[in-house]
């Protein structure tokens, strides 16, 4: 029973004091409270370019390796937090998240916000799982 930092180099470093996901093992099933993600590609650190269904497409790979890490998938996940800095972009965010979670989607909550870490347009954090 206990807590454990995951980390992967397939998903960009922390930008700050955090980590990428802390995963609870105990009671009987093992959670995995994911930091947010933005759309950094892993290798340059650097902010994807691209429209709002390209940087969904790349907050949501980054958060299939934090989950892989910690021997998780999307199936796993329970909840979902979208920010958005216009919730114009939110019908093709959806579209692209929409392919990630195609049956049982987790409960979530879209929200918009003034401005995310980068200039990002997208940031998506998620809660997974798995009973032991």
């Amino acid at each position: 029973m206990g807590t454990r930092i995951i980390a992967t180099p397939s998903a960009p470093k922390a930008i700050g004091p955090y980590s990428q996901a802390v995963l609870f093992e105990g009671a009987g099933q093992r959670s995995l409270h994911c930091s947010g993600q933005i759309p950094l590609d892993p290798a340059t650190g650097e902010l994807v370019d691209g429209d709002i269904a390209l940087q969904t497409e790349r907050v949501l790979a980054s958060v299939e390796a934090v989950l892989a890490a910690a021997g998780m998938g999307f199936g796993d996940v329970v909840k979902t937090t979208v920010f958005l800095v216009d919730l114009g972009d939110f019908a093709k965010m959806n579209e692209v998240y929409g392919r990630r979670f195609p049956a049982s989607p987790p409960a979530r909550s879209t929200v918009q916000v003034a401005a995310l870490p980068r200039g990002a347009r997208v940031e998506i954090e998620v809660l997974a799982v798995q009973a032991r």
